[in-house]
């Protein structure tokens, strides 16, 4: 007798499995306890006011870059899980694309108001600094960021610490990573993002993200393709 494979039980009540996944493991990498050096103690990562975060996709790497004054659980919530954010909204981010995220908290800034000077002039500087390193490590040597935060220089501020995590269970990455179905996604927001161009007047750093997301995916596509190439050669050399 032949005994029927058991399958995981869904809750049909909450939301969709990948989502409730992404909620988890955000929350995970979020509540992680980290030393505020300023005040002698740890709090959770996710509830440092003021910082700049990172998202990293399937392949390491960098695709945004932002800022908040807010809370860092704040805003990479609203990113992530709600799409109640202008990249989300106009196609520059796509959060299905999202497996890693760094975050570079200011804990001295913590009991200050959001619109204090001095915090507010080190979350600028720290955001050009940490946009800028990644544009280096980008093999496209850019982001998708629609925006690119102005360049500045002050010597008196140095980067902090960061803590970067993987949001993506296994079970997800196992759902997402192959890279037909993650070229079928780019280009789904590519054309999404092309049709919020040509219906909208917009600036010229949507444009640019249009064409970084271009030879994102042909370089995805190209990978998948020598991917493929090299596999039969390798089974023709087998059958000789």
């Amino acid at each position: 007798m032949t005994s029927k494979r058991s399958t995981p039980v869904r809750d049909a009540a909450g939301p969709p499995f990948e989502t409730a996944e992404l909620r988890k493991s955000l929350t995970s990498f979020l509540n992680q306890q980290a030393a505020d050096v300023h005040s002698s103690s740890e709090r959770r990562l996710g509830n440092f006011k003021f910082g700049v975060y990172a998202f990293y996709d399937y392949d390491g790497e960098p695709i945004y870059v932002g800022q908040t004054n807010e809370k860092l659980s704040t805003r990479i919530r609203r990113h992530l899980t709600n799409q109640r954010t202008d990249a989300v909204a106009m196609k520059v981010l796509d959060p299905f694309e999202v497996r890693e995220i760094e975050v570079w908290p200011l804990p001295q800034h913590q009991q200050k108001d959001k619109s204090n000077g001095e915090a507010k002039a080190e979350l600028d500087w720290l955001e050009s600094a940490v946009f800028q390193s990644l544009l280096k490590k980008s093999r496209f040597k850019a982001v998708l960021n629609e925006k690119k935060p102005p360049s500045v220089r002050n010597a008196k501020f140095s980067k902090p610490p960061s803590w970067r995590g993987n949001i993506v269970s296994s079970e997800v990455f196992a759902l997402r990573s192959h890279p037909d179905t993650r070229i079928a996604r780019r280009a789904e927001t590519l054309s999404l993002l092309a049709k919020v161009i040509s219906e909208r007047q917009v600036q010229q750093g949507l444009r640019n993200t249009l064409l970084t997301q271009s030879k994102r995916l042909e370089w995805l596509a190209q990978t998948r393709l020598d991917a493929l190439k090299t596999q039969s050669e390798t089974a023709d050399d087998g059958d000789a």
